[in-house]
């Protein structure tokens, strides 16, 4: 497939980091894990510095959903459910995405929240482009820039996905679920922020004892991401748990507590690795995350 091509300087200009408030979009399998809520909370309570104008809901398929169609549609409720405890009117905001991982590059999904993104995309400033943070298999997203190639002009897209680029493999779920819409991603061109889960976003860990500290009883929302992480585990003694998905939002609203470096986009091989190629575009990647004034600003701002 042809896509858009853009002059090294654009996109340089593009992945520098927004000195404005930011209109942006969350894609999300909020019900796979615990931590996609944490995300979608701690965005909501930025509006400081985040426009939040949408919720898409991606597909996922674990031992907490039966297909991927069935995991989107639990993560749609779970976001219905979190927007509900913010006090967040849901209607013309939240969106259904795909019900499938992409199968063929000829046959893009339509969806609600693919649709959504496209008009939103469209409609930015050339001087004001859309924030796409996904947190999930990026399968939407994949969609369309199928379906509009010409949206990559028009979004920055900010993923959680695969492992940090010395890793031995990017066999992480968000990655592997969708590894066709995650090549049409790197492939395209698109402005993009690339977060990666282990050796990065792996070091933003808590404890029940510090959720029971700084969140519980704080807030009706702050109660009920403390109870969804201490049903997660049947052994709480000596345990942790990542709450990975906060790192897009918290690069969004901090850059120094993820830094970034520019790099050339990596290539996915057929055994679902990275792969260097100096002569590709180049996209901006997360090597560290400052753990404590994350989770600091999360919990001042959940608290309430």
């Amino acid at each position: 497939m042809q896509y858009l091509k853009f002059s090294t300087q654009f996109l340089l200009n593009r992945l520098e980091f927004p000195t404005q408030r930011v209109r942006v979009v969350l894609d999300t399998d909020t019900y796979n894990e615990v931590d996609d809520q944490f995300a979608l909370a701690y965005a909501i309570k930025s509006s400081d510095k985040l426009n939040l104008e949408a919720v898409y809901a991606a597909p996922f398929h674990n031992e907490r959903s039966s297909s991927p169609r069935n995991g989107m549609e639990r993560s749609y409720d779970e976001i219905l459910k979190v927007l509900d405890l913010l006090n967040v009117n849901h209607e013309n905001y939240v969106f259904k995405g795909s019900t499938d991982y992409l199968k063929e590059i000829e046959n893009p999904e339509e969806s609600e929240a693919v649709n959504d993104l496209i008009n939103r995309a469209m409609s930015a400033d050339d001087d004001n482009p859309l924030y796409v943070v996904a947190i999930g298999a990026i399968t939407n997203v994949a969609n369309a820039i199928l379906l509009q190639p010409e949206i990559i002009k028009k979004i920055v897209v900010v993923w959680l996905g695969g492992n940090d680029l010395n890793w031995d493999h990017v066999k992480e779920f968000n990655l592997r679920q969708d590894v066709l819409a995650t090549r049409i991603v790197f492939d395209s061109g698109v402005p993009l922020v690339l977060i990666p889960c282990l050796g990065v976003a792996s070091h933003l860990i808590t404890t029940i004892p510090e959720l029971e500290k700084c969140l519980d009883g704080k807030s009706r929302i702050g109660t009920y991401l403390t109870d969804i992480v201490r049903n997660y585990t049947k052994d709480p003694y000596g345990w942790s748990k990542v709450i990975w998905d906060i790192s897009a939002i918290a690069w969004l609203i901090n850059p120094d507590w993820i830094p970034t470096h520019l790099v050339h986009s990596p290539v996915i091989t057929d055994q679902v690795t990275w792969s260097e190629d100096k002569t590709r575009h180049f996209i901006r990647s997360a090597y560290y995350v400052n753990r404590d004034p994350i989770f600091k600003d999360l919990f001042s701002k959940l608290k309430d």
